[in-house]
């Protein structure tokens, strides 16, 4: 039997024990707080679990569909969140880089769904000038099809976990750039439609419960720049920090939000998941993940990807009050994220920070 070099090199790095030990424990420490919590409101008053349906607005004999669109839709998450909203009567947007697999998430969705509201754009996160194309591309796509310039839902669903280092052309970490720099992007694009839907309208962000193992770390632009990172590439702790970033980016958008009264009208949640069985450890040697994948499931803590999904369909569909709170695991529960991912003055470092990407664009 052949040696596994690659596998034999991730056990012996640090990044590999990083993420083997503190992830899990992350993990179990979220699933405690939930429990504990459960407890004590059983004994208080019982928290209630409800979605709310948005209603196409028929105004003038029109049957308007509500726009969703979600980043990374073509597998994982985002492809059972796209089904389960084309269930729920969105006008589903697939963006993802692969046309072929776009193609064939439309036909694998319309096998359920025969009358299903589908349309697919081609963009790859990993590159600003791809995003700045999509945003026309999909506002041409709004005008030709005479809809409503508007969109009603951003699920900014797509991630990457890359065990080497990778610059873009762009001149960011690639990680960095797939899960945070484009997610900013994107939604700060977009949000003049967002803004413009008469309908309440909601941003979704797939983050993280890995974001508690981040240090606390200046934000730095820098650090998202063409910098002196080590032969040994940090993946384990550039995955968390790229989580922890989209957290403070959420909740400083919440609170400028909630600044110009539109937080009624305009939701911001950010949503964990937890351990979804996805393709996300496709960089990590096979041997290596289909092993955590069996303990993950053996201690009842892997997830399908229909599963995993009821956690976003549960922060796309809940009540506009609960814009700014941190969803995780699925039956509407809802927690506090890590303290650090709370402080407001980080928060607003790092939005000043992300103005350096928008001029980019």
């Amino acid at each position: 039997m052949g040696i596994d070099r690659a596998a034999i090199e991730m056990v012996l790095s640090f990044q590999f024990w990083r993420m083997a030990i503190l992830w899990p424990l992350a993990l179990l420490y979220c699933y405690a707080r939930l429990n504990l919590a459960a407890l004590f409101r059983r004994r208080t008053s019982p928290r209630e679990h409800f979605r709310c349906r948005l209603v196409p607005d028929s105004a003038g004999g029109n049957f308007r569909r509500p726009i969703c669109i979600i980043t990374g839709a073509t597998s994982g998450l985002g492809l059972a969140t796209a089904r389960a909203l084309v269930g729920e009567g969105y006008h589903v947007v697939l963006a993802g880089r692969c046309a072929e697999s776009l193609y064939r998430t439309i036909q694998e969705i319309k096998q359920e769904y025969e009358e299903a509201h589908l349309t697919t754009f081609q963009v790859d996160l990993s590159s600003l000038q791809s995003v700045v194309k999509f945003e026309a591309s999909f506002k041409q796509w709004l005008l030709d099809s005479d809809l409503h310039p508007s969109v009603q839902l951003l699920i900014n669903n797509a991630g990457i976990l890359a065990t080497s280092s990778r610059i873009t052309a762009d001149g960011y970490d690639q990680m960095i750039q797939t899960n945070f720099i484009s997610a900013v992007v994107l939604t700060s694009l977009l949000l003049p439609l967002i803004k413009n839907s008469s309908l309440p309208s909601r941003i979704v962000n797939v983050t993280s419960f890995t974001h508690l193992c981040a240090s606390n770390m200046k934000i730095d632009c820098k650090k998202f720049s063409r910098n002196t990172i080590s032969e040994k590439y940090p993946f384990a702790s550039i995955y968390e920090y790229s989580k922890l970033c989209l957290l403070l980016f959420s909740y400083e958008l919440h609170r400028r939000l909630r600044a110009e009264n539109l937080s009624s009208k305009i939701s911001i949640i950010p949503v964990d998941p937890g351990v979804v069985h996805t393709n996300i450890l496709r960089e990590v040697p096979s041997c290596l993940s289909q092993l955590a994948f069996r303990v993950l499931s053996f201690l009842h803590l892997l997830q399908s990807p229909e599963a995993g999904a009821s956690s976003i369909i549960d922060a796309a569909l809940a009540p506009s009050n609960v814009s700014g709170e941190y969803f995780f695991g699925g039956r509407g529960r809802r927690m506090g994220s890590s303290s650090l991912s709370y402080d407001a003055k980080a928060a607003s470092q790092l939005w000043l920070n992300t103005s350096i990407f928008e001029e980019q664009v």
